[in-house]
């Protein structure tokens, strides 16, 4: 806050997303952002501790892309997620519970001979020891996602285009869509690309490094954790990140409870993330990039982007679950234009999004 207790001055906004070419010059594309990707039925256990302990689960849904679909509808972006789910119950309620959000699903294709994918996981942080995750997956309806089945054509009428490396290791058909996805061609929307490495889907292939670099450096934006880039690419710093990825115009660099760094062209943006009293250690990584889409989307310069990306990351890890609601626009509005100090002493507990709970959000 300044001295008069009224967020500090915001930067210059820089411009935002541009249409896509071809679409209505009045009204600009149908929608703001399409997020691609395979969603699945997610099975949390009531307690803590190996899976062979826990006694039962409860069901929702869990994809990166859908989760970053349904967080932006929720902020008030007009969105679609795309994928291919079964025609058995748990393709029912993954399109009920995406759609429930406001995201449009009718681009999801039904498929008679393949299952909806599902997963169990404990209840730990995916990166602790003792996190385990079993897929049921193979074989699903998503991984027959290529070129043939989900043409490039139905995915053009947005603003942005929201993939991640989790698609790419899920069948050599999932990898050549992503491979004509990211290709230059004109008419392109900006191509957002999450890293998101999952090991366990990697298992037996050399490959996945380079094409994960492959894919990032085909991308407008690109948001990798800077622990990821270690594993994955033996990359420690944000600079040698940088230094490998020089393609993205958007690079974003998150480094956990230390904040997050981004680069636009040249121009490098930190910005720490404020203390969160953690729930459940889980969807922080979509939150994030929900948050900094919908920034980018709504035109504003890269502090507010980062901002934005903390606060809806500390939405989902003060709930229990993956996916929550984000905090209401211009509640976050307020609190990304706080000036340094006041950004540094924010604490954000549990219930801290709802209206009124000034309480939960301390700044002394």
């Amino acid at each position: 806050m300044t001295a008069a207790g009224h967020p500090a001055p915001r930067p210059a906004a820089t411009a935002p997303v541009p249409a896509a070419p071809g679409t209505d010059a009045g009204q600009g594309p149908r929608w703001e952002a399409v997020c691609l990707g395979e969603s699945m039925i997610t099975f949390l256990p009531d307690r803590p501790g190996p899976l062979a302990a826990v006694p039962s689960f409860a069901r929702t849904i869990g994809g990166a892309e859908s989760n970053v679909a349904c967080a932006l509808a929720a902020a008030g972006h007009r969105t679609r997620w795309v994928s291919r789910v079964g025609t058995d119950g748990f393709g029912d309620h993954l399109l009920a519970a995406v759609a429930a959000y406001g995201t449009d699903t009718t681009a999801v294709t039904r498929d008679p001979d393949r299952p909806t994918g599902l997963y169990f996981r404990t209840a730990d942080d995916r990166g602790a020891a003792g996190h385990e995750v079993a897929y049921y997956r193979h074989g699903s309806a998503a991984s027959a996602m290529s070129p043939d089945t989900v043409p490039y054509a139905s995915l053009l009428a947005t603003r942005v285009l929201h993939l991640t490396g989790i698609t790419a290791a899920l069948s050599a058909d999932c990898l050549a869509l992503l491979r004509d996805l990211t290709a230059p061609r004109p008419g392109r929307p900006l191509v957002s690309f999450d890293v998101n490495h999952r090991p366990r889907l990697w298992q037996g292939r050399t490959d996945g490094p380079a094409v994960l670099a492959e894919l990032a450096d085909r991308a407008d934006l690109v948001l990798v954790g800077e622990d990821e880039a270690a594993e994955v690419w033996g990359l420690h710093t944000p600079e040698a990140i940088r230094a490998a990825l020089p393609g993205p115009r958007h690079l974003v660099v998150k480094r956990g409870s230390q904040g997050a760094l981004a680069y636009d062209g040249d121009a490098v943006t930190e910005e720490p993330a404020p203390t969160v009293e953690v729930v459940a250690p889980v969807g922080a990584g979509d939150a994030f990039a929900a948050g900094f889409l919908s920034a980018l989307l709504r035109g504003l310069p890269a502090r507010d982007r980062l901002r934005h990306g903390h606060l809806v990351a500390a939405a989902a890890l003060t709930v229990p679950g993956d996916l929550t609601a984000p905090p209401a626009r211009a509640h976050a509005d307020r609190l990304a234009g706080l000036d340094a100090a006041a950004w540094g002493r924010l604490r954000l507990g549990p219930g801290w999004t709802r209206a009124g709970a000034a309480e939960e959000v301390r700044v002394p």
